[in-house]
């Protein structure tokens, strides 16, 4: 009876499902199916259901690090064996918006369904189109996400679920404009921004989904890397930005300000430079709404260009910590004023990176380097080499404190023992 089932039964339940998938799709108009294809990018999926550079797009297979191991992403393909190709549009749906697979298993939140609870229904249904009809089924089988105990028992999250994956699906609020509701609307859902930009708790969930709380969009700490403050917090934040220099950098990844870097070139490159100017505008209007998150930073802009500040005690003229290597390392591009070259090289003035309550971008930079993205529209990028090999902790924090602390920047100082930590957490 087993042999027979398996043979015969398992087989035309199957054939029957990604026969009824599939005339679902079909069924679709072609206009759905380019929207579909559109709020992919948007939602950025291949950003994470992509292996990386040379491997076929939605078959899966990336390593998402997490507090608790690595989660690979899943094949998003409609392949009918290892990837969705027997989801019925239920099933989709109820994986995207609720974070449960076709077989019943809960996804781990890596996979940002709390925030695509809010996704509205006819989008949904252009992704489902989109995926089932236009994406080329891959044959792969990802690597198995393996956790430790207690992780990997995934009926847990229903728990989880349960109490933090509350999100009803969006409400265009009155009081505001068509332009800041759509705004609102790609950053809270599609666009999950506050999957990266904000805090979490003690169960690894946002501490808010929505502009309705302060700690929204605020800076958080993901992959050792940290996403800035969205707000509009003048020192660390984008309160010093106007509108048309947020939708550049979501374009270009560039602009007076500062230039993309860690997983925001991806962003950028797989997602929000293939953006609307219309939704483009729209994000950075929403953004621009955000009330400022208190910190502790400051920026005084200096009334003209200054060189490497030096200050003077009785005894003379000093050289701070950090300003000798600064002369050496750095102010070939980024000058002696810290005005940069926009839009290639960033300024350190005023920049929110330098100024973020969390200097751990800072840091991984200076030890790694780093690249802008290459857009459609943007400057070519220029690459910044790693000192992780020339510099040590205590001149790498010196440095940094130096940065932080001059041409009008106000901020904490780094510490040898913070870059001691990340060089550290780096190389496991």
């Amino acid at each position: 009876m087993n042999s027979f089932y398996r043979a015969f039964v398992c087989p035309l339940v199957a054939t029957l499902a990604l026969a009824s998938a599939f005339a679902q799709a079909q069924a679709a108009d072609p206009e759905t199916i380019a929207r579909g294809a559109y709020l992919a990018k948007a939602a950025d999926c291949a950003g994470c259901h992509t292996a990386g550079p040379g491997h076929p797009p939605f078959a899966g297979g990336l390593p998402i690090n997490s507090p608790f191991g690595v989660i690979y992403s899943t094949n998003i393909t409609p392949d009918p064996v290892t990837g969705i190709g027997q989801y019925s549009y239920a099933d989709f749906s109820r994986a995207v918006r609720q974070g449960i697979a076709r077989d019943g298993r809960r996804l781990y939140p890596a996979m940002p369904f709390a925030s695509f609870a809010a996704v509205l229904e006819s989008d949904i249904e252009a992704l489902y189109a989109y995926f089932m009809s236009e994406v080329k089924p891959v044959r792969h089988a990802p690597p198995q996400t393996k956790l430790p105990f207690p992780f990997n028992q995934r009926w847990t999250l229903w728990f989880w679920t349960a109490a933090f994956a509350t999100q009803e699906p969006f409400k265009a609020r009155p009081d505001r404009n068509n332009r800041w509701n759509r705004g609102a609307y790609l950053v809270q859902t599609l666009g999950h921004c506050g999957a990266c930009h904000t805090p979490r708790g003690l169960a690894y969930q946002e501490k808010a989904y929505s502009e309705t709380s302060l700690d929204y969009l605020s800076g958080a700490v993901v992959d050792n890397w940290f996403a800035g403050n969205l707000t509009g917090n003048q020192a660390s934040g984008l309160g010093r930005w106007t509108e048309n220099e947020i939708s550049a950098f979501l374009q270009t990844g560039h602009n007076e300000h500062t230039v993309a870097f860690g997983s925001m070139v991806l962003v950028i490159g797989n997602s929000t430079q293939h953006l609307s100017e219309e939704d483009l505008n729209a994000i950075a209007h929403y953004l621009k709404s955000l009330p400022a998150k208190k910190g502790q930073a400051s920026y005084k802009p200096q009334a003209r260009k200054t060189d490497i500040v030096l200050a003077g005690t009785v005894s003379g003229p000093f050289e701070p910590p950090g300003a000798g290597l600064y002369s050496g390392f750095c102010a070939k591009c980024h000058e002696k004023s810290g005005l940069g070259k926009a839009p290639r090289i960033p300024r350190l003035a005023g920049s929110p990176m330098v100024l973020s309550e969390n200097g751990t971008s800072l840091i991984r930079l200076v030890l790694e380097g780093g690249k802008g993205p290459a857009t459609r529209l943007g400057p070519k990028p220029k690459k910044m080499p790693g000192y992780a090999a020339e510099l040590t902790d205590r001149e790498i924090a010196d440095v940094l404190t130096f940065i932080r602390n001059n041409w009008g920047n106000n901020a904490s100082a780094i510490t040898a023992r913070d870059v001691s930590l990340l060089r550290e957490e780096l190389r496991q």
